[in-house]
């Protein structure tokens, strides 16, 4: 039997919210990335990981159509499990580390390519669109809900056809927009999620988040 565990990731600071995860600590009961990407559809949850390796932090990344050489709320959430200071995606090297009640990582945004990001007018507009909103592509819907502190609304929509009309907390997403403003952001997404980030001089971002286990 697969040892699966079940983690909510970037819960809100009034426990609402949180993108669930699956991580399968024994990735080596599933090999080839074919038998992955099976369960990791049948799952069902935007992202799924396979712990290849758990002493080097070597894992595999699922969502349930299509596997990811980076992704946040899955390394976020694999970095308070293992308690790692080092996690090995396709991507390369991600740190990761704990402040307080937050796990955090370092990305960067060419990891994590096809997303898009749109400014709207409003908080309001944002909470208006429907799931998902009409158009194809990876969209990341923001407006500012504050912006002299960096409190941002979002709302993530994949639009991939897999089942996962909208992604709960996304810290890909949260990277590539940090990047492409070049301030710290509090990002407040789905129904409740909070996300902090920080840019770097080297270009990369530090995004962080609650974590606990889900049920």
């Amino acid at each position: 039997m697969t040892d699966l565990v079940v983690l909510r990731v970037f819960f809100g600071p009034d426990g609402r919210g949180g993108n669930l995860l699956g991580v399968v600590r024994d990735g080596a009961a599933v090999p080839g990335s074919e038998a992955r990407q099976k369960l990791a559809a049948k799952l069902g949850y935007s992202e799924t990981v396979f712990i290849d390796d758990e002493a080097r932090g070597e894992v595999d990344i699922y969502t349930p159509s299509v596997p990811l050489p980076f992704a946040g709320h899955p390394l976020v959430g694999t970095g308070w499990l293992l308690k790692a200071g080092l996690l090995r995606p396709a991507a390369g090297e991600v740190p990761t580390w704990a402040e307080g009640d937050f796990t955090w990582i370092r990305g960067r945004a060419e990891w994590a390519p096809g997303r898009r990001t749109e400014q709207y007018a409003s908080v309001a507009e944002i909470d208006a669109l429907p799931a998902p909103p009409p158009g194809e592509g990876w969209l990341y819907a923001w407006a500012w809900a504050d912006e002299a502190t960096g409190r941002v609304r979002a709302r993530a929509f994949p639009r991939r056809g897999d089942g996962i009309v909208e992604d709960e907390a996304t810290g890909a997403a949260a990277i590539i927009l940090t990047a492409e403003l070049g301030i710290p952001l509090d990002i407040r997404q789905g129904t409740g999620s909070q996300l902090l980030t920080r840019p770097r001089p080297d270009g990369s971002v530090d995004v962080g988040g609650r974590v606990a286990a889900s049920g």
